[in-house]
């Protein structure tokens, strides 16, 4: 990267506002750690706490900055960003340097490890594992996985999914959110792996349990960012594939996505009964509508029952892959219903 490429300070100060920018003049002196590895520069700035910055450049010198203080984290460039750049700017003469030994010592690191013994090796993943009980749940997460062990995993699954790591009061604020994030995407790996194994059985199972799971925590988690959404999202990808794969019982399978469309939790994972037409079959339908029809009955004005109505109609229009010759045009999908 040359001089002529590099953000300026009107370029901090428009990401930032007057404001910030004016205020992370003053946090220069606080800006501690820098590293330049290509186009990005990370530091650390002591402020109320000791906060982690990273600001990116990416194409056409597109600046973007990251910051774990509270307003950081709302998606802002902070005062902390602004640091850092100012930082980077006056040290734009010696950028080349700090690429380059940033550069060297992640080579140095990568030989000393390629030297090492596997008993040695061995010994550093203990000591890390001992230093880190969240990094010790899931290697033995990984470990059982590796194995196949569905009795093994359902505990480990238990425990990376639970918020009592995270939680103060009671509550996962929105800072400690990313991190649970992160935590229960390794358990949604976990399960998706089992399919590739030959266990993709056992993968419903668990995905089913993991859903009850972040269920029962999700209104004491804060995501307004949207990560426990996402891996939301691909515990249900991972559901889906394990059933294709499988191919469970299509009665209890019926039962299954009934009672997650209609329970109050459901929202969470975004069923779509047409992504299960060819696992159904048509005695799971029929299944399906036995109970679509029983829950109209009892509560004909609902949104959850109307859309699992919806639903059945589309599923019931979609025909299986094995009848499928020329694909016939999709049903027009209706209008979603707004939110519970």
């Amino acid at each position: 990267m040359t001089s002529a490429t590099i953000f300026t300070e009107n370029d901090l100060r428009a990401l930032a506002g007057l404001r910030s920018y004016e205020r992370g003049e003053g946090y220069r002196d606080a800006v501690n750690g820098l590293e330049v590895a290509g186009n990005r520069f990370t530091a650390t700035v002591c402020g109320t706490e000791l906060y982690e910055v990273v600001l990116e450049l990416n194409g056409r010198r597109r600046l973007t900055g990251n910051c774990d203080c509270p307003y950081g984290l709302d998606g802002n460039f902070c005062k902390h960003c602004v640091a850092v750049g100012l930082v980077v700017l006056e040290h734009r003469a010696e950028l080349p340097r700090l690429r380059a030994e940033s550069k060297a010592r992640v080579g140095s690191l990568e030989s000393w490890l390629d030297s090492r013994s596997r008993d040695d090796l061995l010994a550093l993943v203990r000591e890390l594992i001992d230093a880190d009980r969240g990094l010790r749940r899931r290697l033995e997460l990984r470990a059982a996985t590796a194995q196949a062990d569905p009795a093994a995993i359902r505990p480990r699954l238990a425990a990376l999914l639970s918020v009592s790591r995270f939680s103060r009061y009671g509550y996962v604020e929105y800072a400690d959110a990313r991190a649970y994030a992160s935590q229960a995407r390794e358990a949604v790996a976990a399960i998706g792996a089992l399919t590739g194994a030959g266990q993709a059985a056992q993968a419903v199972a668990l995905a089913r349990e993991a859903v009850r799971l972040l269920g029962e925590v999700y209104e004491q988690v804060d995501d307004s960012d949207g990560g426990v959404g996402e891996v939301v999202a691909e515990l249900g990808t991972v559901h889906l594939e394990a059933c294709r794969t499988a191919s469970p019982d299509p009665l209890e399978t019926a039962d299954w996505l009934v009672a997650q469309l209609l329970h109050d939790q459901g929202f969470l994972l975004e069923l779509d009964l047409t992504d299960y037409r060819d696992i159904l079959g048509e005695a799971g339908l029929a299944r399906l509508g036995e109970l679509a029809q029983e829950a109209s009955r009892r509560n004909p004005s609902g949104w959850a029952e109307k859309d699992l109505m919806r639903q059945l109609t589309r599923a019931e229009k979609t025909p299986t892959r094995r009848s499928r010759g020329t694909r016939p045009t999709s049903p027009p999908r209706e209008a979603e219903a707004p939110p519970r």
